[in-house]
């Protein structure tokens, strides 16, 4: 009997013993036995602590409001699988996943893989087969021996590097920075999100004869009045609108930059009004998505490390004045602690959730107050789960106030589920 897209999915999640296994030489062996190539005519991967999904969305609006035929593969997936991987736009569909889960099945033979490492080989090969001119490659932890990494971009982005997995990437920002500048290629750009990035990331471009192409000296994003940016290097400069919804946050101007950048050290065509329209129109669920219900502003947000939580923060006190509630569950690995420090006096009240129900790494409610003992989060009131405790909120909210859910993205799934369920 021919295996559904469900049963794939649940077969895939058994095949290793560990759902993370950093290296390179079992799924670039399976890629070789795909007869896998590049993916398209040109690739860009996507690394970084914070900003990797935005930066992805940003340049495959783009590169579609040029005319290009664009593939992009991200993770993880809030809703449905279906979202790691586009084609033109569009999701693929179940029989595309399920033809590309029996061809990487019948490759791999006896070696086994991870969930991400069969998806990313399923991406690749459906992306081999429709004459792409851009693949687009989300980087899923770290980057050097991340599964994405067997492919050779012809650019690369870094877009932050902070602290986060230092279990898989080493205790400070100058080993992690080297785990991710390690998707660049000898003598192709790599370009950097952060004004200061970390040496070790500065040092391999440059051992590597890497172009190091650097946000705040090589090219820069200059907020310019209520409606609009501009992006600029020497020698050229594009006023632009601000991105829609949660993706107009001061920090997404700096992956739309990143994006630009990259895009325009590749040999592609690039128009301005391409670069306008593309920048209008990307979007990218759970990144201060927003709805509104009896008059409470409802913000939902996949942040969960305390470089994002910084970046909120910095959001929601350049915002009108509301009184926030912050629904928060963390996942077990997670700095809960640093989270809820660096949002400080933004967020007013709190709402604690249980998540076992995000696997393995999920924990109870109890936990994670113990954990945020001392905090100004420790004593907020406690729920079971998102779901209760995103209700508990909109309750408590004023009608005039605002209510945000974070923390990772199963608390952006749940809330997701939970304001719009039918989608």
């Amino acid at each position: 009997m021919q295996r559904t897209l469900s049963d794939w999915l649940a077969y895939i999640e058994r095949q290793h013993p560990t759902s993370i296994a950093l290296g390179l030489d079992r799924v670039r062996a399976v890629a070789t036995r795909l007869g896998l190539g590049q993916p398209a005519r040109h690739t860009i991967t996507v690394g970084g602590t914070n900003g990797k999904g935005s930066t992805v969305a940003f340049l495959e609006a783009i590169a579609r409001a040029q005319g290009l035929r664009v593939g992009a593969y991200t993770s993880p997936h809030l809703l449905r699988y279906h979202e790691r991987v586009r084609i033109d736009g569009r999701e693929v569909d179940d029989a595309a996943l399920v033809a590309g889960f029996e061809a990487v099945e019948a490759a791999r033979g006896d070696m086994p893989l991870t969930y991400f490492e069969f998806g990313t080989l399923c991406a690749l090969w459906l992306f081999q087969r429709h004459a792409l001119d851009l693949v687009v490659l989300e980087v899923g932890l770290g980057g050097r021996l991340d599964a994405v990494n067997i492919v050779d971009a012809d650019a690369a982005i870094v877009t932050t590097v902070d602290l986060d997995h230092q279990d898989w990437l080493g205790p400070d920002k100058e080993t992690i920075g080297f785990e991710k500048a390690g998707i660049a290629r000898p003598f192709k750009p790599l370009v950097l999100g952060d004004d200061d990035p970390p040496a070790s990331v500065l040092r391999h471009a440059y051992a590597i004869g890497a172009p190091a192409w650097r946000i705040a000296n090589d090219f820069f994003a200059d907020p310019v009045d209520e409606g609009h940016w501009r992006w600029r290097e020497v020698g050229y400069e594009l006023l632009l609108p601000l991105p829609m919804g949660g993706l107009a946050a001061p920090v997404q101007l700096r992956n739309a930059a990143c994006a630009i950048a990259a895009l325009r050290a590749l040999d592609l065509p690039l128009d301005d009004a391409a670069i306008v329209r593309g920048v209008a129109d990307a979007a990218v669920a759970g990144r201060l998505q927003r709805f509104e219900r009896g008059g409470v502003e409802v913000l939902v947000d996949v942040g969960h490390n305390p470089q994002a939580a910084r970046a909120l923060a910095a959001w929601l006190q350049a915002q009108p004045p509301r009184r926030t509630l912050g629904v928060y569950a963390a996942l077990a690995d997670k700095d809960a602690v640093g989270v809820v420090a660096a949002l400080g006096d933004a967020v007013a009240g709190w709402h604690l959730a249980g998540s076992q129900d995000a696997g393995p790494r999920g924990t109870d409610v109890e936990a994670l107050a113990a954990r945020l003992h001392g905090t100004a989060a420790g004593d907020g009131t406690r729920h079971a789960n998102v779901a209760t405790a995103l209700a508990a909120a909109l309750a408590d909210a004023a009608p005039d106030g605002r209510v945000l859910a974070f923390g990772s993205f199963h608390v952006a799934a749940t809330a997701l589920q939970y304001l719009n369920p039918g989608a």
